[in-house]
């Protein structure tokens, strides 16, 4: 039966990897292994997939709320010009290569990835970087490493959205392990980004600075994501790296005047000094962002007020014909108008206005924000969609107790190292960490459970490895290989990427086991 039930995954897996499918035409054919399994060989009837279906629909909503609405907030920001105004600030500050590489590869991709995500870490700063003289094998390769860590509670917490939803634990339970695994891991990630800008040169030199920054933004997401504002934590720590980074990359930057040849016109006048006003008014939305979030999910009066309205449907028990039985209870309710994505889109809209008000929109902005946000979104959209469905078809159906079983008894006290490589796989293949959750979430959990061992600690190991891996994902290196001009040499950049992400996923491993241990 784990066999059978490993199926859908594996039919994903092979047609990703070894056939080159896209996530949306592999996801449904996931979809269709799922359903036809789940019915041929799980004796699921027409109610056990009804409520299946339900369900995921439910939980799409939840996780699709905020990534539609932070890549609109980023789209907002773009079209006004305050990513390019933010990102030419940062290159003045130091003539060094690898803090160069460290400021825009791993704090500005960090702060990208916190407030956007969605491939926009490399494809913003990959271009930045060339113009600063890097390889174009470099300029895609450091910001890849760089914003790793910043996954799970980046893209306003998409990925964190879809880990509580799909095993129906809150953030109170998920957040301390996910936000300490990801914060040492970003301790790791400044010293391997200079290693890939500068070589050894560059780690023995920037060790210190990128250890303190690493610090900070690890510390800073930490905090915020146990404070139960998970959905703004990768973006505060980027925020705060940002911040710190100012004062640090001038701290004996005479000694080093490593500056590399800039070419052509990637970075417009990169030495020159960004204005103070300019500078406030670029990062104005990511402020209001802070204030809203603050307001609405902090302050008990307005909390209450507009989280009345709630999306929660009370499931029967249903069973299949083998005997599985799925016990009665109602999903997390999804509160509309404090929901993460709720937030953004008031974010967006108030930005909108700003930015406007400042002169920095074009006519048309808003139909072009608009029709960008569709067209960017849909393709991802649709292989959630599909995920979901398949994830909910197999948990519904008694195929992810199967698999959990199977694979308890196959690798029994080893589940802790080997957690986090299944989160990595699945974002491997699937190109996304919100997906590997959804996918494998509820599969990490059950396992944990039959092992008797610690559910959230797992979960970290799970999300924090799949984030890790999302990098690599074949679907974000074309990305990244497109605004770099490395297209048609993908194959460059992910070998390069590999040696990385191997490492951060053993580190990963051995945290969840020794976390495990201790607790």
């Amino acid at each position: 039966m784990p066999l059978l039930a490993s199926i859908p995954i594996l039919v994903i897996l092979v047609l990703m990897v070894g056939y080159r499918w896209g996530a949306a035409r592999a996801g449904a054919a996931g979809y269709l292994a799922a359903l036809v399994v789940a019915i041929l060989f799980f004796g699921a009837g027409p109610n056990v997939l009804a409520y299946a279906h339900v369900k995921g629909l439910i939980l799409t909503f939840d996780v699709l709320f905020i990534v539609w609405a932070a890549f609109l907030l980023y789209r907002v920001a773009d079209e006004a010009g305050a990513i390019r105004v933010i990102g030419q600030a940062l290159p003045h500050l130091t003539a060094d290569k690898g803090m160069q590489a460290i400021l825009i590869g791993w704090v500005f991709a960090s702060f990208l990835q916190g407030a956007g995500g969605f491939g926009v870490p490399v494809a913003v700063t990959a271009p930045l970087l060339v113009g600063l003289g890097f390889t174009p094998l470099a300029a895609v390769v450091i910001p890849s490493i760089g914003h790793g860590w910043a996954v799970t509670f980046g893209s306003l917490g998409s990925s964190f959205q879809a880990l509580m939803s799909s095993t129906g634990l809150d953030q109170a339970t998920l957040a301390p392990g996910a936000a300490l695994f990801l914060g040492i891991s970003a301790l790791v990630t400044g010293p391997m980004v200079a290693h890939a800008a500068d070589g050894w040169s560059g780690v023995k030199r920037l060790t210190v600075k990128a250890l303190i920054l690493g610090a900070v933004m690890g510390a800073v997401q930490y905090a915020i994501a146990v404070a139960g504002l998970w959905n703004i934590a990768a973006f505060g720590g980027g925020l705060a790296g940002l911040i710190v980074s100012v004062p640090l990359a001038r701290w004996g930057q005479t000694n080093h005047r490593r500056r590399p040849e800039r070419r052509d016109s990637a970075v417009k006048g990169p030495a020159q000094r960004t204005d103070g006003k300019k500078l406030f008014v670029a990062l104005s939305a990511y402020f209001i962002l802070i204030a809203l979030t603050v307001a609405v999910l902090l302050v008990p009066a307005v909390k209450d007020f507009m989280g009345q309205v709630a999306v929660q449907v009370q499931f029967p028990e249903t069973v299949t014909s083998l005997g599985y039985v799925s016990p009665a209870g109602a999903n997390r309710p999804v509160r509309i108008f404090t929901h993460a994505g709720a937030i953004l889109l008031y974010t967006s809209i108030i930005a909108f206005f700003v930015y406007c008000r400042a002169g920095l929109c074009k006519v048309g902005a808003a139909k072009a924000i608009l029709n960008d946000t569709v067209k960017k979104m849909m393709a991802s959209s649709l292989s959630i969609l599909e995920m979901v469905a398949m994830a909910t078809i197999m948990q519904q159906a008694g195929m992810t107790e199967a698999l959990a079983q199977g694979l308890a008894g196959a690798v029994g006290a080893a589940f802790p190292v080997i957690a986090p490589w299944i989160g990595g796989i699945g974002a491997f293949m699937t190109g996304s960490n919100t997906n590997s959750n959804v996918v494998f979430g509820a599969l990490q959990m059950r396992t944990a459970e039959l092992l008797s061992l610690s559910v959230p600690l797992i979960l970290a190991g799970q999300t924090a490895g799949a984030a890790l891996a999302s990098v690599a994902a074949p679907t974000k290196v074309v990305v990244g290989a497109s605004t770099a001009g490395m297209a048609g040499k993908e194959g460059e950049v992910l070998r390069a990427l590999l040696g990385y992400i191997v490492l951060l996923l053993l580190l990963i491993s051995g945290l969840t086991l020794l976390a495990v241990w201790l607790f």
